[in-house]
Order: C-alpha cells, then structure tokens, then sequence
C-alpha cells in the first residue's frame, strides 16, 4: 500500500513538472499546470493514478494549509490602509457578480441553492494567479495593482461565509417543516460553541504567546515546526466540533497566531509545505474532469467562458470607476479580476460533495474555471491595446472624466519652458517642492483621485488625468514644458507616456525614475533622455559608503562610478558626499588615538601658538580641533593659540598621549622639560 502511494506520487511529480515548465515557458500560471497533470492521471485521461483516495487526502491537507497560511498573512492595519477600495470596491464587485450568475442560473430554471452556489463560485477571482503576474510585471504598486489587491483580499475574506453556508444550502431542498434541532440539543450547541470560543480566547491572548515565545528563546527550528503544525491542526479539529469545517478551524488557526510577533516565522516554515500539499488538491480537481464532456458540450462551454471573462471584467471594471479611479485603472482591473478563483474549487467540491452540484454543472464548472485561470496572462496582456482603443472613443472619454481627457479647470493659463510631473508618489513631491522653492514653474499630472485631492489642498498646480492619453498631456502643457519627469510605478504606462511625450514634443527632455536596470535601454528606445533606475542608484549608493568607509580617494570613487557608466548611462544629480568617519579612520590606521585634554591655567601650553610649541613636531601629537566656550575651531594652523579652559582635541599614539599628557597640566603639577 505504502509503495503504491510511492510510485503515484512519483509520477504525479515528474508529470506535473514536466507540465510546469512546458506552461512557464507559454507564461501559464502554475495552477493550471497542476489540474492538467490530474487530467492526464486520472480517471477521465490516462487512468494512471490507482488510489485516488490517499491522493484526495493529501489535497485536504493541502486545502488546510493554504487556509492557515492565508489566516497567518493577514493584517488588519494592512486591510485598513485600503479600507475604501477593499471594503466598497471588493464588496460592489462581489455583489454585482454574485446578483448577476445568480439571477442566469436561478431563471434558467435552476434551484435557489444551486443557483445561490453558483453565484458564490463566479464571484470570487484568483488570489494566486493575479498577484503572481502583477508581480512578474512589475504592477504590484501600479494603481491598478493596488485596487485589484485590495478586491481580492476581501474575495478571499468573502469565501469565509460562504463555505461556512454549503452545509445551510445543501438543507434546503429538503423543505423539512421540523426544526433542525430540539430545544436541548440548540443549547447544548451553543454552550459547547460558547466554550470552544473560549478556549480560542485564551489561547490566542495568553497560552499559544507565551509557548511560543518559550520555545523561540530555545532556538530550536524543530520544535517550533512542531508547534506550529500542532496549533494549526489542533484548533481546525477543535472547531470542526462546532459544524465548520477543518478548513476554516485552520484559517482561525492563522489568525490567532496572525497577531503576535512570530506570524512571519511561522508563515516561513510552513510555506513549503502548503505549496507542496495544495499542489495535490489542484491536481485531484483536474482528476475529476471528464474530457469526453467537455467535447459533448464544446460550444456551450465556449460560450459560458465568454460570459464569465466578459462579464467579470464588466462588474470588476464598475466597482473602481464607481469610486472615482480613471477608466484606464478600472479597465485593466476588471481584465485581471476576469478570472475564476482557488477559493472557487475548494466551494464547488463542497458542493458537489454535500449533493448540491450535479455531475454535469460541476463539470461545466472545471472546465470553465480551468481555462479562464490559463487565459489570466493573456487577458491581462490585453488590457493596454483594450485602454487605448477605449481611450478614442469621444463617448468614453467624456463620460469618463478625468481618464482620456482632463477634469481641471485651474490650470487654463498657458505655460512655456515648465517642468511637467508625472506622478505625485515620493518623487513627484520631493521634485515639486524643489522646484517651488527654486522659482520652476511646474505642473502635476496624476490619475489617483486621492492623491489629487490632497495636492490641490497644498495649492498644487495637478492635472487629474491619465498620462498616457494625448489630451492629459497636451493639457499639462507638454509641447511647450522644457523637462518632463516620468515618475510612477506602472512600467507599462511609462514606456508609453515616453513614446506619447516624444511625439508631441521632440524637443522636451524627458526624465524617467524606473525601478530596475534592465528596463533603462528599452526607454532610452522609446525616446528618454535619462533613465533613472532605482536598482542601480542603490548600487552606487552602496559602493560609494563602502569605499569611503576604507578611507579610498575620492577621485578613485568617482572613477569607479564613471566605470559603472561607461555604458551610457548617466544620472541627473550630482552624488551626494559620504565622508568617513573618525572611527573609520582608526580602524584603517592602527595603533592610533583620539582624545581631548584641558589646557589648564598656567600649563606649558597656555598662551602659546601651536607654531610656537610645535607639538607635533616635538611630541607627535596633532591637534584637531579647539572648543573654546560654545564655539568649535577647526582649520588650525601655526597661528592658533591656546588658551587657558580650551578643550584641545589630539590625534597621536597611546604612548605620545600619555608622555605628553604633561603639557596641558598647570606647571606647578609637574616639571616640564623642553
């Protein structure tokens, strides 16, 4: 039996990698890697699997840990810094989608329970899939990125309830006109609830804190593990005791452990785990699909996943323009949400389970989850031709205000030889103060309405708008402005609000802050003068400090640095100096020290010249400075004179220090001899 288990999980592995490189090098997400290895393994395909069962076991092991985790990851204060798109955003979407599947499938004659399901399973979008390639792309702090994470951390809190409900739907067909419970037994259940909530109290406040912090200060990875293992399945069986199921018993899991200081740790130790167990529920998803339905019901699959992107992208379009966000971001969210979620399978194998999905919907369902999840990449890769043609047609354009055209009525005088700013994030700021404060006549160009409203409040000259339309820029006066500076987080948008910027205004010098050298050359195509990179800047900035730290000629520095260009690459500002340190300089020069003495009244020194005395000629001490009162003197030469309550900073040997010490004592103290 063991063996068996063996040898299947062999195979399941080298297929599913075989499939994974083969689907990274189309750019499809890994996820649909693994359903399709359970295609080809299971039941439906080749038929290779045999214990199908022990395979479903690892998946629900899988389905725990990705809950746990979730549940550990989680942060309030970060939900509560995109409270507004998070909350309303995430909730308009979700509803809007569930209103709509609901409403088709409940008038195509389906029963409420069943349509209400569906409803749930189109709602939600791919946490994993979305943010993978967000990242990939360089989108993660793009507007967009912003609004599409904050809609799927509450599709994902959404989910909680909603497979908290599978067990209520899959009762209503029974129409049962008795109560589900008796008086005692609704009592017992909720003292037993009552306790179990308890117990999760204290833990969470007191005992799993202080287990934790106990075996931290052991240091041993080991049992730290163990603990984590242990609270993750301990209060997923805890809870299970109350109707819900093991998966939300583990979310809980995470979320008591979530608030204490250890939640990276342990979200570090499990991740490798999680990913590995959850691969095994992807894959017994794809072993449940049956290729010979797919082809019997071809064009209606088709059309449904027609539906589903088109539909998706719509709703999940609305809920950022609702909120005010240009069409442009609402747009290119609604094409990376149009998509059907991991959270989505994990409710339809409930359902299937619990009887409330029949075979063939639950099969339609695979089919269409599994291949808009694989279209994510390309749907995305859409969005900026899709924006742009949008962007053309006068009805758009005008009823989305702000986006393809611009909203400001303040700024109509025209300006000539200005600096035009795109993007009001850190740089954008820094830029305009600097050149508010040197006289620059400046405008703004930014599309986040938040942002806007706040610049506008300073007395800031902004544009609202998208940058990479023509008329935003013409507005901020581009043709006219002597230097525009590009300074957002949306590579994508850059390259083209370059290329637009160039082909209105030949002869304006375009500046562009990027985040990564290897983007430097492909805007240098597209028409920038300088390209910024935040990854080489950095670099620089290291080396310089590091250097200076070893005492290495300043012109040797600058050398380096001009080696590091000699590709071409150039930067705007001048470095900034980074000088050594005192204690820098007696870690290069051994056998050295730096004090401070006194000059006492009537001490050999007082009253003399450091000429006259010739200290470090006679005794091998330096002084480097003098504080006299207040004042420091630095710059001495053989003209400075000591004075009686000076404090003479000196540079010698340990044993020139304590020989000369004598000189800075009164005279009758000790004899000195010249």
């Amino acid at each position: 039996m063991a063996l068996e288990l063996l040898t299947d999980i062999l195979i399941i592995f080298a297929i599913a990698l075989i499939v994974g490189m083969i689907f990274n090098r189309i750019k499809v997400p890994p996820l649909v890697a693994f359903i399709l290895t359970g295609v080809i393994v299971g039941p439906y395909g080749f038929s290779i699997i045999h214990d199908q069962e022990q395979v479903k076991s690892l998946a629900e092991i899988g389905i725990i840990l990705l809950l746990f985790t979730i549940g550990l990851e989680f942060s309030f204060k970060d939900l509560w810094k995109i409270r507004l798109i998070a909350i309303i955003g995430g909730a308009l979407q979700v509803g809007l989608s569930f209103v709509f599947f609901f409403g088709l499938a409940f008038l195509n004659g389906l029963p409420a329970n069943e349509a209400v399901l569906l409803g749930f399973l189109f709602s939600l979008s791919s946490t994993a899939i979305v943010l993978k390639i967000l990242h990939q792309t360089g989108e993660m702090d793009s507007p967009h990125g912003s609004i599409a994470l904050g809609i799927l951390i509450f599709q994902d809190l959404a989910a909680i309830p909603m497979i908290m409900a599978i067990p209520f739907l899959a009762s209503l067909p029974q129409f049962n006109p008795m109560p589900l419970l008796s008086g005692e037994a609704l009592i017992a259940l909720v003292v037993q609830d009552l306790v179990i909530v308890l117990v999760l109290v204290v833990c969470a406040k007191w005992i799993i804190p202080r287990v934790m912090y106990e075996i931290s200060r052991s240091r041993n990875q080991e049992l730290f593990l163990l603990f984590v293992i242990l609270t993750c399945f301990g209060v997923a069986w805890m809870v299970s005791f109350t109707g819900i199921s093991i998966a939300i018993g583990a979310l809980l899991a995470g979320l008591i452990i979530s608030g204490s200081e250890y939640s990276h740790q342990a979200a570090s130790i499990v991740l490798p785990f999680r990913d590995v167990f959850t691969s095994f529920f992807f894959i017994s998803v794809g072993m449940l699909v049956d290729i010979q339905f797919l082809l019997a019901n071809f064009w209606f699959v088709v059309f449904l996943i027609v539906i589903v992107i088109v539909v998706k992208a719509l709703v999940a379009t609305a809920a950022p323009l609702a909120l005010g966000y240009p069409l442009r971001t609402a747009v290119m969210t609604g094409l990376a949400l149009a998509q059907i979620g991991e959270f989505s399978f994990i409710i339809a194998q409930s359902g299937f389970v619990t009887g409330i999905l029949p075979f063939g919907i639950y099969q339609t369902f695979l089919v269409v989850a599994l291949i808009t999840m694989a279209a994510t990449p390309f749907v995305i890769g859409l969005s900026q031709p899709i924006t742009t043609k949008l962007c053309q047609i006068p009805a758009l354009a005008h009823v989305a205000r702000g986006t393809c055209s611009t909203d400001d009525t303040s700024i109509r005088r025209v300006k000539k030889d200005h600096l035009v700013i795109i993007g009001y994030g850190v740089t954008g700021r820094n830029l305009a103060l600097t050149a508010r404060k040197a006289g620059i006549a400046y405008t703004i160009i930014e599309l986040n309405p938040d942002l806007v409203t706040e610049a506008r409040k300073q007395g800031e000259p902004v544009v609202f708008g998208d940058a990479t339309t023509e008329g935003v820029l013409e507005h901020a006066g581009i043709p006219t402005a002597r230097i525009a500076v590009v300074a957002i987080n949306d590579p994508v948008a850059t390259r083209k609000i370059v290329s637009i910027s160039r082909s209105l205004a030949p002869g304006v010098s375009i500046i562009v802050r990027t985040r990564y050298v290897s983007e430097v050359e492909a805007l240098k195509e597209g028409g920038a003068d300088e390209v910024i990179a935040e990854e080489f800047e950095t670099s620089v900035e290291i080396f310089t400090v590091v250097l200076n730290k070893y005492f290495v000629p300043r012109d040797r520095i600058e050398t380096f640095i001009n080696d590091v260009r000699a590709n071409g690459y150039r930067i705007l500002r001048s470095r900034t100096p980074v000088q050594g340190t005192l204690s820098d300089l007696l870690q290069n020069i051994p056998n050295t020290t730096i004090t401070a003495f006194t000059v006492e009244q009537t001490s050999p020194l007082e009253g003399k010249t450091l000429g006259e005395f010739n200290l470090r000629k006679r005794h091998n001490i330096l002084v480097l400075a003098i504080r006299r009162g207040e004042s420091v003197i630095t710059g001495l030469s053989g003209e400075s004179r000591l004075e009686g309550g000076d404090i003479a900073v000196v540079y010698a040997t340990p044993d020139d220090i304590a020989k000369g010490a004598v000189l800075f004592k009164r005279a009758e103290k000790q004899a000195v001899s010249f």
